[in-house]
């Protein structure tokens, strides 16, 4: 396991304070803020914390309310909503400073047989035949090189591969709002840390990395890397549909089928290297060109 690994599981492993209340550490992102993908994952353990092992959650809805401060805890506030014969229901309110930041609510499933169909894989070279991001930010002469350092810095313990040019990579013509990358821990888990909810929770903090491409490629805007456009993270769903592993290979599907008023809706699937669909995912964040 890479040391950026273990130190993503270290940040996603939170200090229980007082039944229900958890406090997890914070961390700057790309941009001065705390990652909301880091703040999605730890909502998502905080919850797990409070659910038997043998309940998985099967989908999350979450807001984020305001930006978070790298440079203070977060504390999580787990309400126990339901616990019914099949299903489990938790909401979380992640609070900074006195003041909500992000809440979510998880809803946890026992494993239980029943209908079984998917829409099928769509076509995606191979992961290994694709340039690593080191590999692929060095043919980027046009970036701020503390941009570069930010970003290598931020996904480091993180495998994350575009299929074409990211928007900050080809920008200020329009193109398709379809993206694809194939992504997977930089190292594998095994022994202690291996657990089903982890793997879900490893897949929540990456799905808002990238998720809101799809949305800039259709304008032509390189995004917050080189500074034609600002936004953030509005709102956020998944649905966690079979098992799966983070650190093998899992193909993240991205197209924006809609923008307007200042905001931008990014959908996607998360397939197995295997075509098997693992999650589904929906976001809306503010997408603004600079006055």
């Amino acid at each position: 396991m890479s040391q950026a690994l273990q130190d993503l599981l270290d940040l996603l492993d939170l200090e229980p304070i007082e039944e229900n209340i958890f406090r997890g550490q914070s961390r700057s992102a790309v941009v001065p803020r705390v990652f909301g993908g880091q703040v999605a994952a730890q909502a998502l353990v905080a919850a797990g914390r409070t659910v038997p092992a043998d309940r998985p959650p099967h989908s999350l809805h979450a807001y984020f309310l305001r930006m978070g401060d790298p440079g203070a805890p977060i504390v999580y506030n787990v309400e126990r909503i339901r616990d019914g014969r099949s299903f489990t229901t938790r909401r979380v309110v992640a609070v900074q400073h006195g003041r909500p930041i992000f809440s979510l609510s998880a809803s946890f499933q026992e494993h239980e047989e029943g209908m079984d169909h998917q829409t099928p894989m769509p076509p995606a070279p191979d992961p290994a035949a694709l340039p690593t991001s080191r590999e692929r930010f060095r043919g980027y002469d046009h970036l701020d090189p503390k941009v570069v350092e930010h970003f290598l810095a931020a996904r480091e313990a993180i495998d994350l591969r575009y299929v074409e040019e990211p928007p900050y990579g080809q920008f200020g013509q329009p193109r398709e709002p379809h993206s694809q990358v194939w992504f997977r821990t930089n190292g594998k888990l095994d022994g202690p840390v291996d657990s089903a909810l982890l793997h879900i929770v490893l897949a929540t903090y990456v799905s808002d990395m990238t998720l809101l491409d799809s949305v800039l490629l259709a304008h032509g805007r390189g995004g917050w890397a080189v500074g034609d456009v600002v936004g953030a993270s509005l709102d956020h769903a998944m649905w966690f549909h079979r098992p799966f592993r983070a650190d093998e290979w899992l193909l993240y599907d991205q197209e924006s089928p809609s923008a307007s008023g200042g905001r931008g809706l990014g959908q996607a699937r998360i397939y197995t290297q295997d075509g098997r669909l693992a999650v589904s995912v929906i976001q809306e964040g503010v997408v603004r060109v600079p006055r």
